[in-house]
């Protein structure tokens, strides 16, 4: 497995090694000991998600507040996505910062994205199927969403037209807005 360092150093690239003859592929998705070690830490993932969604469905950007933050290890396994990390941690020298790759079902890839960060994706292809680990569960009084165009963070998601977003997302906080420490 080869490890990627983004321009976000918490943020991390998975790129599989890929074994493919006539017959198909084989590849290790994920190994404990190879992720912690390029981490630098424990990591313990409770949840695994699945979605699908069409072609320009954004979803995001999503977080949730401690003691429920999650850190998220994500891949497109149908489909093509453009997934985005954006730093939410206020005494960070990279907060408010973004990395943004495409995710495939053809190249494997999965990001990293550790807790303090806000994410969302982007379904570039006709359907795109996406999958991913959190380490903290879902709890959606702890739950929050930055607004996918904020302009201070000004993510370039390369649309032509407006996205498809849920009635949630349309309302997300500006990230100048959004950091509130309790739960309401």
């Amino acid at each position: 497995m080869n490890v990627i360092k983004t321009n976000i150093p918490d943020v991390l690239i998975f790129e599989p090694k890929i074994f493919g003859d006539e017959r198909g592929f084989f590849f290790e998705s994920f190994n404990q000991l190879v992720f912690e070690e390029a981490v630098g830490r424990k990591v313990d993932f409770v949840q695994d998600n699945h979605s699908k969604s069409s072609k320009g469905v954004l979803r995001g950007l999503h977080y949730q507040l401690p003691p429920f933050a999650q850190g998220k290890l994500v891949r497109c396994v149908a489909g093509e996505v453009f997934d985005v990390a954006v730093d939410i941690r206020e005494n960070s020298p990279s907060y408010g910062q973004w990395v943004g790759i495409i995710l495939s079902a053809e190249n494997k890839r999965q990001l990293w994205i550790p807790e303090g960060f806000a994410h969302g994706f982007l379904a570039l292809s006709e359907e795109a199927e996406f999958i991913y680990k959190t380490t903290e569960f879902y709890s959606p009084v702890h739950e929050r969403c930055i607004y996918w165009n904020d302009p201070s963070i000004n993510i370039s998601w390369g649309l032509n037209e407006p996205p498809k977003v849920s009635e949630k997302d349309s309302h997300g906080e500006l990230l100048i807005k959004k950091i509130k420490t309790k739960v309401e």
